[in-house]
């Protein structure tokens, strides 16, 4: 009984302090800048009395903000969908090609529709899932092999990023469109992008956590589940699906973002478990708070130019992705 009440102690603590230090670094993130304000200044502009540089903040930096969490939150919940499905620590949409796939769609619907922005996540979507029904499709031999899988998702990333940055080679760099998509660029994002995220968002973590139980089936072994008068092909077609639609929304606003899937749910195993009910909403909020540091991070390092989030989270991703390959050994090799 100890035991348990001090895994709950554990798992809750690990949830305060993950909470409280995304708070943290947003009121941070808020301040970073030639306009700083404190918390009543900030609150009071908002909610009581016009404030000019409050008004600015809020036009500049909120939305930057808000899509850095949205998309960390839900680009780590793919993560642990993925790997749930998937049956492999190592799976992440970027590298299954999965962003790349999304980003492809997104820039040719950028290119050859920008009347239809509006509709750029349901682009997303459906490049994201041609491409992982392509990777599945194109790895099976027989069975599936994580490996193989790995390899796959590692061909159709270099391709569809190679076709979308000749796309974005062709529209003439605007940083507010295509390229901006490409790049990975969040700094001239606006309110609507803010909208248009959020919904996607919304939708995918609630359908997200309402998967936790399927995803919790999908480690056991394939005769067991059926055992249990549970279809689990349907299952992991429910699970990727709500995955995808993750992955391409977030993609359609921040462009391709690699390796956040990856590290996430492993930090996450290890402060709450591997139960999924508990390791999905830890891993949004763990996502959204590395997301968000790896931004202001690369807005303050190089001061007065900046980095993307997603070359940071690249390198930090691609050393751990190193580490990870090693520490499992030969399981991923055979």
């Amino acid at each position: 009984m100890s035991s348990q009440k001090k895994s709950v102690g554990k798992i809750t603590a690990a949830f305060i302090i993950v909470s409280l230090a995304l708070v943290a670094l947003f009121f941070l993130s808020v301040n970073l800048g030639s306009i700083q304000l404190s918390p009543m200044q900030l609150l009071r502009g908002l909610l009581i009395a016009y404030d000019p540089d409050v008004a600015t903040v809020y036009d500049l930096r909120f939305p930057r903000i808000l899509i850095s969490v949205m998309a960390g939150a839900s680009l780590a919940v793919a993560g642990v969908l993925f790997q749930a499905v998937l049956k492999n620590p190592l799976a992440d949409p970027g590298l299954l090609g999965i962003s790349s796939g999304a980003g492809f769609a997104a820039v040719l619907a950028a290119t050859l529709f920008p009347q239809l922005y509006f509709l750029a996540p349901a682009f997303s979507f459906f490049g994201g899932l041609a491409v992982f029904a392509m990777v599945y499709g194109l790895a099976w031999k027989g069975a599936l092999s994580p490996l193989r899988i790995i390899l796959m998702g590692i061909a159709m990333q270099a391709l569809f990023s190679g076709l979308s940055e000749a796309v974005g080679s062709m529209s003439g760099g605007n940083l507010s469109g295509v390229a901006s998509i490409v790049e990975g660029n969040i700094t001239m994002k606006t309110w609507s992008d803010v909208h248009l995220l959020s919904f996607v968002a919304a939708v995918g973590l609630i359908g997200a956590w309402f998967c936790a139980r399927w995803c919790n089936l999908c480690g056991l072994e394939d005769r067991t589940v059926r055992g249990l008068g549970v279809n689990i092909d349907s299952v992991r077609l429910v699970v990727s699906i709500t995955a995808v639609f993750l992955v391409g929304g977030c993609t359609a606003i921040v462009g391709p973002v690699s390796f956040i899937g990856l590290l996430v749910p492993h930090i996450g195993r290890i402060f709450v478990g591997s139960e999924h009910k508990l390791l999905i909403p830890f891993s949004a909020l763990a996502g959204g708070l590395l997301f968000l540091l790896a931004d202001t991070l690369g807005r303050t390092m190089i001061r007065p130019y900046e980095m993307n989030a997603s070359v940071i989270l690249s390198v930090v991703g691609g050393i751990a992705f190193v580490l990870l390959l090693r520490k499992s050994g030969g399981i991923y090799g055979k």
